[in-house]
């Protein structure tokens, strides 16, 4: 492999277990209030939701860090509580606060979430994702799509808290309580997120990520239970009908649960976190599938020699395997363009915008 190799090319080769030249770069949350060309075209928006479900806004919203950066893919603009909006539940994003929903608490209540209309409230999305690809195309021939959805312990997180939450208790004390009442829910929502991201990959995504990004807060036992069960359900949903399609794992925050999550689901990548030690996921992780990760966000945010040294240490420590370099988290609004444009440079060890 050399330094010709294509940007998709690459992004593939790394996600089917393949070591590259160099690692290919995106980052989540790289489209998003950092840009300020995003700012101006969120203003556009009644609100969150109603950008979500504009494809103009969201295909712009996709391509802004793509005609800046360069990066090897790009990941379609959406939010992972679409899924409970188009399920029914009433999901709302207050200015300064964050997502509030109308809070499921009961077996009963359940009964008001339904698929029935599923793929036409998404619709927008899927319509998003054609265009997407097809001006890719033209912007970036080389450029890999990537679409996502939320895993069902963290929307389910959303749909029993009615919002954010610091300790998830009322969610995590229903699976304790009522793991019965607890998995109807989950059910509800692996069904629907494998008939969504399947549609997406109908639509033209060529990767699909499947975001757990409160998997953290759960015991090893729950963890079985809530994260790697549904996980594995979806992914074999996924693979029935798109067998060649990488997805891409982000159980953030499970620590040592990383590996068995890895070895359980067969995912052919995964995310990692900032706190994960390096040496121990390139031993225990890199082995099994490629490894997506993990620069601190906030490291990104400071710039300067912290994180051109993070940055190094990340590179050296995932040299050996299959790599994709990310963050271990979204990339914070405060955060300085130049700072995003100085790691593609140290990344790949060229100007930006290079493939």
């Amino acid at each position: 492999m050399n330094n010709t190799t294509s940007k998709k090319k690459k992004m593939l080769l790394a996600l089917d277990g393949q070591q590259t030249d160099t690692p290919p770069l995106w980052l989540m949350r790289q489209a998003g209030r950092h840009l300020k060309e995003y700012m101006e075209i969120r203003a556009k928006a009644e609100n969150f939701l109603n950008f979500c479900y504009s494809p103009d806004l969201a295909v712009e919203a996709t391509l802004q860090p793509i005609r800046r950066y360069g990066f090897d893919a790009a990941i379609l603009f959406s939010d992972i509580l679409v899924i409970p909006d188009a399920l029914g539940q009433q999901v709302d994003f207050v200015p300064g606060t964050g997502p509030k929903l109308a809070a499921i608490s009961s077996i009963e209540e359940l009964e008001k979430l339904s698929k029935d209309r599923l793929h036409d409230h998404l619709s927008p999305v899927y319509e998003a994702i054609g265009r997407i690809r097809h001006e890719l195309s033209e912007l970036a021939e080389e450029t890999t799509l990537i679409g996502f959805a939320g895993a069902p312990w963290t929307v389910a997180t959303y749909v029993v808290e009615g919002g954010g939450s610091k300790d998830y208790q009322k969610t995590r004390k229903w699976a304790y309580g009522a793991p019965d009442e607890f998995s109807a829910l989950i059910d509800i929502l692996v069904d629907a997120t494998a008939d969504y991201l399947i549609r997406q990959i109908d639509s033209g995504v060529e990767a699909v990520q499947l975001f757990d990004s409160w998997a953290g807060v759960l015991p090893p036992s729950q963890f079985d239970k809530w994260t790697i069960e549904p996980a594995k359900k979806i992914i074999a949903r996924i693979r029935a009908h798109h067998p060649d399609t990488p997805i891409i794992g982000f159980p953030r925050g499970a620590g040592l649960l990383y590996r068995r999550f890895v070895e359980e689901t067969g995912v052919n990548a995964v995310s990692i976190d900032a706190t994960v030690p390096l040496a121990w996921a390139a031993e225990n992780l890199q082995s099994h599938c490629a490894v997506q990760g993990n620069l601190d966000n906030l490291a990104l945010l400071t710039g300067g020699p912290a994180m051109e040294a993070e940055i190094a240490h990340i590179l050296a420590a995932f040299a050996d395997g299959p790599f994709i370099f990310n963050l271990g988290h979204g990339i914070l609004p405060e955060t300085p363009v130049p700072h995003v444009e100085r790691l593609v440079e140290l990344v790949r060890g060229t100007s930006v915008g290079a493939a």
